[in-house]
């Protein structure tokens, strides 16, 4: 589809609300005593359901279209939600989250790779500076045993980035059937903890998972699959900024957790790297320069 300045700003604004949803995560599943697979099956069921039902009510006629973007987008995406569950169970949630979103450059690098959108030079210095704040993240993981947990959130920005370039190229076709799909997916690898690790059933797990799956996931997927056909993939990750700022706040707010200094320093450094270079290229873009 042809992308219009308003439709650029509709796309945008998408995509911030989903990332203030998407926020919200690192402090329920914090709070769901579930093993964390269980917590990212529940939400995903969940939240096909529930996207499924509203696709259902909206375009009723629109036919599925697979294909590579599909297929990969699906994948990519579902991983992306596995590891990162994890991920914030055995490091903190701004570790998670702050090293997740080196995604912007993996968007960069990856949609280069597949759908010719050429990185300028700021995305290439912005995955230097990103790089530098993860050792950061990696010395504080091996000093407090979390660096599995570091290095699962990495993966997770990496698959998050990618995910964001195949949906991309489903922009005339409709990213939400890719999404459903990879919830799915989410949910059938979690079927077999249902049997090894039995959630308990409480009002304090089961009420957080609605939640997650019909507004924290559920609404943000819909909301990425309506910005990501009008924005470029690195444009839709940088758009969605708000969530590593947000998410440790709530979690500190409601829990006390509070991230190292380290890596609050190595959040900043990730941060900066991927606004400044956001800034540049918007400048660019109104020079009149490709």
């Amino acid at each position: 589809m042809e992308t219009n300045a308003k439709d650029l700003l509709k796309g945008q604004g998408a995509i911030f609300l989903c990332a203030f949803l998407w926020s919200t995560s690192g402090l329920f599943i914090k709070l769901i005593s579930w093993h964390p697979v269980l917590i990212a099956g529940s939400r995903s069921l969940i939240a096909a359901l529930f996207m499924r039902v509203l696709r259902h009510a909206i375009n009723p006629k629109t036919p599925l279209k697979t294909g590579f973007g599909f297929w990969a987008g699906g994948i990519c995406y579902a991983l992306t939600m596995a590891s990162f569950v994890i991920a914030n169970k055995l490091t903190t949630s701004a570790n998670a989250i702050l090293l997740q979103y080196s995604a912007p450059v993996w968007a960069a690098v990856l949609g280069w790779a597949f759908i010719r959108e050429k990185p300028h030079w700021e995305h290439w210095c912005a995955l230097a500076a990103v790089l530098g704040g993860m050792i950061l993240f990696f010395r504080d993981g091996i000093a407090s045993g979390h660096l599995a947990g570091d290095l699962l959130a990495v993966l997770s920005g990496i698959l998050f980035g990618a995910q964001s370039v195949f949906l991309r190229m489903q922009k005339n076709a409709n990213p939400s059937d890719s999404l459903i799909f990879a919830h799915l997916i989410c949910f059938i690898i979690s079927v077999p903890f249902i049997f090894t690790h039995t959630p308990l059933l409480s009002a304090s797990s089961v009420f957080p998972v609605l939640f997650m799956g019909v507004i924290q996931i559920g609404c943000a997927s819909v909301l990425f699959s309506y910005g990501i056909r009008r924005v470029k993939a690195v444009q839709a990750m940088l758009s969605a900024m708000v969530e590593p700022v947000l998410n440790p706040v709530w979690v500190l707010l409601v829990t006390g957790e509070k991230p190292a200094a380290a890596a609050l320093a190595g959040g900043a450094v990730i941060i900066t790297a991927v606004i400044a270079s956001s800034l540049i290229g918007k400048r660019r873009i109104a020079a009149g320069s490709p």
